[in-house]
């Protein structure tokens, strides 16, 4: 009988993660290479994704990179094939790509993100993010469950998901004297919320198989902020603070692995405590 801590071991097994030259998707390709399993890191960000994977291969990983347009079905199709080739098979899925505007100061400082406000946020910018981020995640998960169905009808899906998905944002923390204001845009809630409901949909569909589709929901994740935002964000978690990069990497593991063989089509929320009040 195996202990509680060979539940998260991932050795022999596969993943790519959208994403993952990203913030958060690098402390995922990171975790799951840690705990055994190869990662592809896929990213739209070539030079990011090829840095990425070289640290990851240099500290002994099993890693490749793969340049991935989420949008595009030939390009999602590619990925999949390349994961088969490389490793032969496909285990652990995490949808992390996604369009989200920053308030850190490298967003702020590029003025041609809309500001945010309702009445008059553009079509084109709305459009382009529900493409991204619930058109992309349909497009790589039909591409990735695929090889799942095929090697036993295994695998587990994660949805990287927001609080905004769960609770309306709190524009007041948004605010700074002497700055125009800006606004978490309307499409940010919305396609998060709609991942919540691709992860139901997807986890009752597989009825019957040993695929699991469950949701991973971060809270606010340090990186740079200014200390006026910092302290608007931290005033509203019960913890008091924003998170560190690497405070959702337990999370991420645990429904990656079999410690959470028994969940499918659940969310799991790591906030500081920000959705609890």
């Amino acid at each position: 009988m195996s202990g509680i801590l060979d539940k998260f071991d991932l050795a022999g097994r596969v993943a790519i993660v959208t994403g993952g030259a990203g913030l958060l998707g690098k402390e995922f390709c990171r975790t799951l290479a840690e705990a055994g399993s190869a990662v592809v890191v896929a990213d739209l960000n070539e030079d990011a994704l090829i840095a990425q994977a070289q640290a990851l291969q240099k500290d002994g990983f099993r890693a490749i990179g793969i340049k991935t347009d989420v949008t595009n079905p030939s390009s999602v199709k590619r990925v999949a094939e390349l994961t088969l080739e490389a490793f032969g098979r496909l285990d652990i899925l995490v949808n992390s790509a996604a369009l989200d505007p920053k308030v850190d100061p490298q967003a702020l400082a590029d003025r041609t993100t809309p500001l945010g406000s309702f009445e008059d946020y553009p079509l084109d910018a709305w459009n382009s993010a529900l493409t991204v981020n619930l058109t992309g995640m349909f497009l790589v998960t039909q591409a990735c469950v695929a090889p799942m169905l095929a090697q036993g009808k295994k695998g587990s899906i994660i949805n990287i998901c927001s609080t905004y998905g769960l609770n309306g944002p709190d524009q007041r923390i948004y605010r700074k004297e002497g700055r125009e204001q800006t606004f978490k845009p309307v499409y940010y809630s919305v396609t998060k919320a709609g991942v919540l409901g691709f992860t139901k949909y997807l986890a009752a569909y597989y009825l019957g198989t040993q695929i699991r589709v469950n949701a991973l929901t971060p809270g606010g994740v340090y990186n740079q902020h200014d200390d006026t935002f910092v302290a608007n964000y931290a005033a509203k978690t019960i913890l008091g603070r924003m998170a560190r990069k690497d405070e959702m990497n337990g999370g991420l593991l645990f429904l990656a692995s079999d410690a959470s063989s028994y969940m499918t089509g659940s969310n799991l929320v790591v906030d500081g405590g920000w959705t609890a009040w």
